[in-house]
Parts: structure tokens; C-alpha cells; sequence
């Protein structure tokens, strides 16, 4: 049998270690020449195969995509790019099953959350009603942590370290001034409908930082929340606040909405911080600093969990195995066999269980005041956050990343208007 090519692209926003997942499809691909001839990815994700924008990875060397592993964000560039759904636009399917056939493409690995899960599986249906059947493999990435049946989502568990730390290393800062000076320090972090990562802020409680978090899935109540802080505050001199951005009132309207949307059509967020600040300011009187993680929390790569880069190489390398075992309209998941000592093997799900599907925090992870963490959610999370994996320094103290080539492979096909 002829060796076909294989198709890979990221997808959304980035993460600490989505690069990682690259890293682990294209050596692995390589181990295979006899089955896999070329890895092309999309340039800038989905959009580079809709315009055959593609890259060829084989151009890239050994030890570039080796560096991969510890280089942060998109090393192929992605995109914030929903495909409507079938009944829609068809077109933008079957200009895909196109692009596949033009240039031998019989594996698609896309690397993303829910919507690329989505994009995903009916790539695979399409394609074998279109007579080029496509072996499409999911591989999960997203800081949101909100992908069903996995344990965990590569990209969490450095995003989760990195608020945790960040939010120990401030509320340190404002206990050593709170006596004349600051009592408050909020941290906003991502997160729109499930509460996996300002969870993760709550760790620090285990180290005597007074700290009160707001969850997505808990309706946010002004009056028990200025209340919850004031007891805080007059306990400890001091207290620290992680507030997800999709922390809202009880009529859903989002405490950081700005009234305008992102491509996929959800509500932009960006601005709970302030808000709760200054409610806290006018309401107690507290003086208060107060910092957006945004895009630090997901591209800090100098402090990436050493668990969540090990997961991320495992699922990108099982996504091409499980495709050379015939797989199709999987998804590779972590599965947890025990927390201590933490040990996890690989499995999978079908794409139909997966996509449009949102895994929100257990209601048993969080405490029954709403403003906390149970022991069985830090349970789950410390595992996730164990370990370093520093990458490489240059002589001038710079963390060494890598910048891909990005060679294009040749168009074959007329131009695409998205």
C-alpha cells in the first residue's frame, strides 16, 4: 500500500505545551515512512488547509521539531475559525475532503478543544460519503480544561501551576505591605463556563493565604462575597481573590462582558478584576491591586507542569498510533488510575461522545459556601501541577524556543474565498 500524507493543525487558543502534541505526531510519524510519507501542517490551523496553505513539516529538522517540546503557543500558527455546521456550508467540508485528496492526505490530526472535536467528526463522516475516507484523530488541548471523558486536557495543568504560583508569590506580596498599605490582591483568570483554573488558585490556601475564589458554575451573590472577604480580611490582615472571567450574576449576564463577540460567537470577556475591586473599594474600603493573567497564564512555558508536557507528547503520539491501528473519529484521553502516586495510562473516546460536549468542575470539588476548594478537588489537581520541565537557557539568559520554517508545500488546487 502506498504511504499517504498526514494533516495536522491547531487549533484556538494556544497553550504552554500544544507544541508539545506536535512534537509527539510528527516523530512519530516519522518512525513510520512505510505508512506515513509527510506531515503537512495548516498554517495558521484550519484556515491553512481552506486556502492550501500548507507547511511541510519534513523541511523542519529533527532537532527543531525535537524543541518543539518545550517551545510555548502555536509553532504552526492557529486560528480562531468555526466551521458551520454541514447544512450551512457544506462548501468548506467538501473544499477540505478536496485539499485531502489533491495532495494524498488520508490522516487528519487536529489538535484543539470542543470545537475542532466538532470539526473533527464530521470531517470524518463527509469524507467517506465523499469516496476519500479520511482517518480523523482528535487531540485534546485546551486550558479550559472542559473536554468530557478525559481525565484532563494538556495545557491545564501548566496554566493551573502557573496560577497557583502567581497567586501564592502576590499574596505574599500583599501580606508583607498589608499592615500599612494594600489588603486586597484579585487575579482574573480564564475560564468562561467551567472553573478548572481559578480552582487551581485556591491551592494556596495550603499555605495560609486567606483566599476566596468565584466560580463559573456558582452565581455570583455581591452580598455573601463582600461579606465572605470582610471576615477574610479582619481575620488576616489581608485577602486574595481568583475570579474567573465567566463569573456572572444570577440572570447570566457575565461580570467582565464588554458587549461584543469573538469569530466563534461567543460574548468577549476581560474586566472582572477591576470590577471586583472596586466593588470591594466602595463597599469596604479596602485598598486593593489587582492583575489580568490572560495571555501569560497559557504561554508561560518557563513554568509548565512536567506532568502536563509528558500527557501532551503521549496523546500527539497516540493519535497517530491509534490511526495506524485503523482508528478513525477518536479522541486519545488521559485516564487516571490513581492520584497518589499519581499514574495514568492513554485510552480513547468516540467523537460523538466528545464534541459540543463541556465538562464543567464537580459541584463536590467545590466547597458548600461557593467561595472554595474541597480537599477532593486539590486531590485531583496537585497531581496535574507536579513536576518542571524548564526549557533550555541561552548564555544570555533567554529561554532557547524555536521558530519553525514554515516551508509551503505547492498549491495544487484554484483559490478558496472564506
Amino acid at each position: 500500500m502506498t504511504a499517504k500524507n498526514a494533516f495536522y493543525a491547531q487549533s484556538g487558543g494556544v497553550t504552554a505545551v500544544i507544541n508539545a502534541s506536535a512534537c509527539g505526531v510528527i516523530e512519530t510519524a516519522r518512525q513510520h515512512p512505510d505508512k506515513i510519507a509527510n506531515v503537512y501542517a495548516g498554517r495558521n490551523g484550519i484556515i491553512g488547509a481552506l486556502t492550501e496553505d500548507l507547511i511541510d513539516t519534513s523541511a523542519e529538522s529533527a532537532e527543531d521539531i525535537a524543541a518543539l517540546k518545550h517551545t510555548p503557543s502555536g509553532g504552526f500558527g492557529s486560528c480562531r475559525f468555526k466551521l458551520k455546521s454541514l447544512e450551512d456550508n457544506k462548501r468548506e467540508y467538501e473544499r477540505l475532503i478536496e485539499i485531502f485528496k489533491a495532495h494524498n492526505i488520508g490522516y487528519f490530526f487536529y489538535n484543539g478543544g470542543g470545537d475542532s472535536a466538532d470539526t473533527c467528526y464530521k470531517v470524518s463522516q463527509l469524507s467517506e460519503k465523499m469516496g476519500f475516507p479520511v482517518q480523523a484523530i482528535h487531540v485534546p488541548k485546551t486550558v479550559d480544561n472542559d473536554l468530557p471523558i478525559t481525565d484532563n486536557c494538556p495545557g491545564f495543568g501548566s496554566v493551573a501551576k502557573y496560577i497557583a504560583v502567581s497567586t501564592l508569590e502576590a499574596s505574599f506580596d500583599v501580606r508583607s505591605m498589608a499592615a500599612t498599605s494594600t489588603k486586597i490582591f484579585v487575579i482574573e483568570v480564564m475560564g468562561r463556563h467551567a472553573g478548572w483554573i481559578a480552582a487551581a488558585g485556591g491551592l494556596v490556601e495550603d499555605n495560609g493565604i486567606p483566599v476566596v475564589i468565584l466560580f463559573p458554575e456558582v452565581e455570583f451573590d455581591q452580598e455573601k462575597f463582600l461579606a465572605k472577604v470582610d471576615t477574610k480580611v479582619k481575620e488576616h490582615g489581608y485577602c486574595s481573590i481568583v475570579v474567573s472571567e465567566g463569573c456572572h450574576w444570577p440572570d447570566g449576564k457575565f461580570l467582565a462582558e464588554q458587549g461584543t463577540r469573538d469569530a466563534f460567537g461567543h460574548a468577549q470577556l476581560g474586566g472582572a478584576a477591576p470590577v471586583v475591586a472596586n466593588m470591594i473599594k466602595y463597599a469596604l474600603g479596602y485598598k486593593f491591586h489587582w492583575a489580568v493573567a490572560d495571555y501569560l497564564q497559557r504561554a508561560a512555558r518557563h513554568l509548565a507542569s512536567a506532568s502536563d508536557v509528558e500527557q501532551a507528547y503521549a496523546l500527539g503520539k497516540a493519535a497517530v498510533e491509534k490511526a495506524l491501528e485503523g482508528k478513525n473519529s477518536i479522541m486519545p484521553t488521559v485516564v487516571r488510575e490513581s492520584s497518589s502516586p499519581y499514574k495514568w495510562s492513554i485510552g480513547e473516546a468516540p467523537l460523538s461522545e466528545v464534541a459540543n460536549v463541556e465538562k464543567m468542575m464537580p459541584m463536590e470539588f467545590i466547597t458548600d459556601d461557593g467561595f472554595g476548594i474541597t480537599a477532593a478537588c486539590k486531590e485531583y489537581l496537585y497531581p496535574l501541577i507536579k513536576g518542571e520541565a524548564y526549557p533550555p537557557y541561552t548564555e544570555n539568559g533567554m529561554p532557547d524556543y524555536v521558530t519553525m520554517k514554515g516551508v509551503a508545500v505547492p498549491r495544487k488546487l484554484d483559490s478558496f474565498e472564506l
